[in-house]
């Protein structure tokens, strides 16, 4: 379907990706395995004629085959690639918030693709929009044809995503990290209904990942990258079983140290101290009256964080986990139950306790990019918070950044450079370094590690504990990847749609569920084999 020799693109004339060589079969998934910034996505956006105006392809050909025969996808114009593109080969983006219309209703967004690629119009194109979205496997699809895209969870608004790349009936698919940041049984149901698209279908799939557990559960053969180079390719029995390069073992090394459980106490001795009591708390959003009923995010959990442990916080999307996270720093209210804070009621915290307590406990969020404000240097973002609670003057901000800087592995200069000049992995640490600033006791950390590749993951795990036993210091982890909660986490506590399922320590959660929802989490982790 696809041969793709000597491909190399350069952006501003530096090369990004050279000789790139590749083929794809029909009813094949091919697996494209690298870190952030290897050229995985560079290299499909060039097949689809996406690529950014700074950017030129230097060299090389990638034939595609047609009704009409072969075309060089590097050397045709952009008429000819607008064509192409939906009919010859569709792609699925990455992030399916920020790819759809959001004053737009979804089934108007897939009919547009109908249209588009179809002599389908009117009520027969709504007819295929709803058959596309029963294809995907969506309980109802007439809801979802009628929903904006922020009345869909994650799970579904990928599903409509696919749906639209279906609707030109595509021989090849090109699929750009269609799986990160979904919770593991949603993530299971997007690899089946790939590979159940693959099977019916018979089109070819290109899967960008940077993940390995989830590369060999849904690829038939894989491409290792590295620095914009192809470093080794094979079946995927072939690459885990006998990796030969050093990169894709050093790749396979980090995911089965992840994978590997905690082998320390996490500091909790015989008589823990307890620093947050939770007990019985509720949580209703929307709900302004006893008129109106809202939905109740959390519902009458109860549990102890202990000094010096790392107490995991895992569900699904929506199950509650952040909605506990923020509850504990009071920036959510509860209806009902009560929060201890060192013996103390949460809501009894006023003037410099509260000013206090803020310091203590800090919030690390999902996204690092969002939540550093772009408009200011690193050296001012972290320094805020330092002068705000009277720590210091400029100098001494400065300085106890610096140091901060130098203990999370960043270079000195970063302190004058804007968020946007750093890759995830280094914003992540920065947004570390601004939680730690204050020298906190407890960090609630929310998603810290969900879009980042293996090896950076593996490297902010071992920075995390770092600074837990250099700083004493207590962790809420909230996460939906469980292989990364099992590496860190002494205890953990399981929620399914508000409330508790189980709770206990994570060893025994994870070899001994007696939750049939724990269970079901468990098995949907893609790659325990490896």
């Amino acid at each position: 379907m696809l041969k793709v020799s000597d491909l190399t693109v350069s952006f501003s004339g530096n090369p990004v990706v050279s000789g790139i060589c590749f083929s794809l079969m029909p009813g094949e998934i091919l697996g494209f395995v690298g870190e952030s910034g290897s050229g995985k996505s560079v290299t499909s956006l060039a097949l689809m004629g996406l690529l950014p105006p700074n950017a030129k392809v230097e060299g090389g050909s990638a034939s595609f085959s047609t009704e009409k025969g072969q075309v060089d996808l590097l050397k045709v114009d952009s008429k000819t690639h607008r064509q192409i593109r939906g009919q010859g080969i569709a792609m699925i983006f990455q992030e399916p918030q920020t790819s759809l219309n959001p004053s737009m209703i979804c089934g108007k967004q897939i009919s547009e693709a109908v249209e588009l690629h179809t002599n389908l119009r009117g009520a027969k194109a709504k007819e295929r929009c709803i058959q596309l979205l029963a294809e995907m496997q969506l309980t109802d699809p007439a809801k979802v044809y009628s929903s904006y895209p922020h009345q869909l969870s994650g799970g579904q608004k990928q599903r409509v995503m696919i749906a639209m790349a279906l609707a030109g009936n595509p021989r090849i698919l090109i699929a750009d990290e269609p799986t990160t940041a979904l919770d593991v049984t949603v993530q299971k149901s997007i690899l089946q209904l790939l590979k159940d698209i693959r099977q019916r279908h018979q089109i070819g799939i290109i899967f960008i990942t940077h993940d390995l557990s989830v590369v060999a559960e849904v690829a038939d053969r894989i491409m290792v990258m590295q620095q914009g180079q192809i470093v080794e390719q094979g079946t995927v029995t072939e690459i885990f079983n006998n990796p030969t390069h050093p990169y894709t073992r050093r790749l396979i090394e980090f995911r089965k140290r992840i994978n590997q459980p905690i082998t320390e106490t996490a500091g909790v001795t015989n008589e823990p101290e307890h620093i947050f009591r939770v007990n019985s708390i509720s949580v209703e959003y929307g709900s302004n009256s006893w008129f109106k009923r809202g939905f109740k995010a959390i519902s009458d959990v109860s549990f102890t964080l202990f000094k010096g442990e790392t107490l995991g916080l895992v569900g699904e999307s929506g199950s509650g986990k952040s909605t506990i996270g923020r509850t504990l720093l009071k920036l959510i209210e509860t209806q009902s139950g009560t929060i201890e804070y060192n013996g103390e009621p949460l809501s009894s915290l006023k003037g410099s306790n509260l000013l206090n307590f803020r310091r203590e406990v800090q919030f690390i969020f999902q996204d690092p990019y969002s939540s550093l404000n772009p408009r200011l240097t690193i050296g001012q973002a972290l320094m805020e918070p330092f002068i705000y609670h009277g720590l210091g003057g400029k100098r001494e901000a400065r300085k106890a950044v610096e140091e901060l800087l130098q203990m999370v592995s960043l270079p000195a200069d970063s302190i004058n450079r804007y968020p946007h000049e750093f890759s995830g992995g280094q914003r992540q640490r920065i947004v570390i370094a601004r939680a730690l600033v204050l020298k906190p006791k407890i960090l609630v950390c929310d998603e810290v590690l969900s879009a980042l590749d293996v090896s950076t993951q593996a490297q902010m795990l071992d920075l995390l504990q770092e600074l837990k036993k250099g700083m004493g210091l207590t962790y809420l982890f909230i996460s939906h990847d469980l292989s990364v909660v099992r590496s860190i986490c002494s205890r953990v506590i399981v929620l399914n749609r508000g409330s508790i399922e189980e709770q206990g320590p994570a060893e025994e959660i994870f070899s001994r569920p007696q939750s049939v929802y724990t269970q079901l989490l468990i098995d949907a982790i893609p790659g325990k084999s490896l």
